[in-house]
């Protein structure tokens, strides 16, 4: 499947890498909710987090971190 994000491969490569963190932090968040004993998951939920407010994250996108987060929380409460 050929996402076309534009012409550029270096901004594909920074969307490819920001989409893939938010979906890994919606499963964290997903097992979380099915078991919040779930140490693994939350280490990860954890981790990711601190990777969207990480400078990194923010040479990648623009997008605001803190915005993105409660999107996809409030994505797994509903």
């Amino acid at each position: 499947m050929n996402k076309n994000y534009g012409c550029d491969p270096y901004e594909n490569l920074a969307n490819a890498i920001v989409e893939q963190a938010a979906k890994d932090y919606l499963s964290a968040l997903k097992r979380l909710k099915k078991n919040p004993a779930n140490r693994m998951a939350m280490d990860e939920a954890m981790r990711l987090e601190k990777f969207f407010h990480s400078g990194w994250y923010g040479i990648l996108t623009n997008v605001d971190p803190d915005y993105l987060i409660r999107k996809l929380r409030e994505k797994v409460a509903a």
